[in-house]
């Protein structure tokens, strides 16, 4: 059986897994659902209700890193492989992008869902990635000439941030963070990660062969 992938273009979560399957080849089905109207199947697979989700005959990935871990088993010649300090640093990175800066982004863009001052957390990303700003020196990537997991972890959520708001993100000092996000976004593997498929609908069973 050819793993099946339920995505949503836009998600973070679901754009960095489709990251590590197109730098790892690893073919899926994929089947492009809304949020807001999900599958059955794909809740039948996994209740959580979230992308992404790779589902197997005999096993089910519905947490993005992990499906990361599973593309990245053979390594890939295109990814940048880290050093030990590299590593302690992606990890550290991965860890915070993931919990402090995506809760503090969260409240940033929906505010009025949560009932907060959207500029406490804004604050609150700036900060981050300030932080980032100090700790990297993109040549053009985190480290060097090939994209490493690191970048595909958490570019996807820097890029929300800008979104919420272009015109503070891009009048802020954090230039190398900027610069890294520019790339990102203008090379082929955002390009083919972001490319539009329709909906998949199940009646018709037109899922895409991906990438």
């Amino acid at each position: 059986m050819t793993p099946i992938l339920y995505s949503f273009r836009r998600c973070p979560y679901a754009m960095r897994a489709r990251m590590a399957l197109i730098l790892a080849s690893k073919k899926c089905e994929l089947r492009e659902i809304l949020l807001k109207d999900k599958p059955d199947e794909m809740l039948k697979v996994s209740s959580k209700g979230t992308v992404p989700v790779l589902q197997f005959t005999n096993k089910v990935l519905d947490e993005s890193l992990d499906i990361i871990s599973w593309a990245m088993e053979s390594p890939a010649s295109n990814v940048h492989i880290y050093s030990e300090a590299e590593e302690s640093l992606a990890l550290e990175l991965v860890q915070l992008f993931d919990s402090k800066f995506k809760y503090h982004l969260d409240r940033y863009k929906y505010s009025s869902r949560y009932g907060v001052d959207p500029r406490d957390h804004q604050q609150e990303c700036r900060v981050i990635l300030e932080n980032l700003e100090a700790k990297i020196k993109p040549n053009p990537w985190i480290f060097g000439n090939a994209v490493s997991l690191l970048d595909i972890s958490i570019l996807p959520f820097i890029r929300q941030c800008k979104i919420a708001n272009p015109d503070w993100f891009f009048a802020q000092d954090f230039v190398k963070v900027i610069d890294l996000l520019n790339y990102f976004e203008n090379g082929n593997l955002f390009a083919q990660a972001m490319q539009k498929y329709d909906l998949w609908d199940p009646t018709k069973n037109n899922g895409n062969i991906f990438p």
